[in-house]
């Protein structure tokens, strides 16, 4: 959450240097001083990764503002910055979650985020993946998509 981009770069590379080839980056928010989100979600990070790395990018607006009424405008701003994916906490009851109901959307939410990602997606000519994304976790209901390669 404090790294430098250079920092969060060069952990990635160090770990591939170690012989795991499956790594990713996840921009899930950052320290600041603001207060109006749990975290910072650093966009320009997403854009400096994409040109400075050969690694995917995928964007966590959940975690990266912690705030649930946040994370359309998150994710299409991630997109038009270049992420490959999303990953967003959903849940059909956030008030009912286990943990961090406050930044989990509600089905109607998910609907609207899939609803304005569309022009994004054409913009930066990237495509959804099938339903096979979606993860779910049976015991809290909460749910995980991977939205687009």
């Amino acid at each position: 959450m404090s790294e430098r981009i250079e920092e969060w770069l060069l952990a990635a590379e160090y770990i591939l240097a170690h012989g795991n080839p499956n790594v990713l980056l996840c921009e899930r928010g950052i320290r600041t001083f603001e207060t109006y989100t749990r975290n910072t979600l650093d966009l320009a990070a997403v854009a400096v990764a994409k040109k400075e790395s050969h690694l995917p990018v995928i964007v966590d607006p959940s975690q990266g503002c912690g705030r649930a009424d946040l994370v359309v405008a998150l994710c299409c701003g991630a997109v038009a910055m270049g992420a490959d994916g999303l990953l967003v906490e959903v849940h059909p009851n956030p008030a009912e979650a286990l943990s961090d109901g406050q930044q989990q959307v509600d089905f109607a939410s998910f609907k609207k985020l899939a609803s304005a990602l569309p022009p994004f997606l054409t913009a930066t000519k990237k495509t959804w993946l099938k339903p096979s994304g979606l993860r779910t976790s049976g015991a809290t209901g909460e749910a995980s998509y991977a939205s687009f390669p």
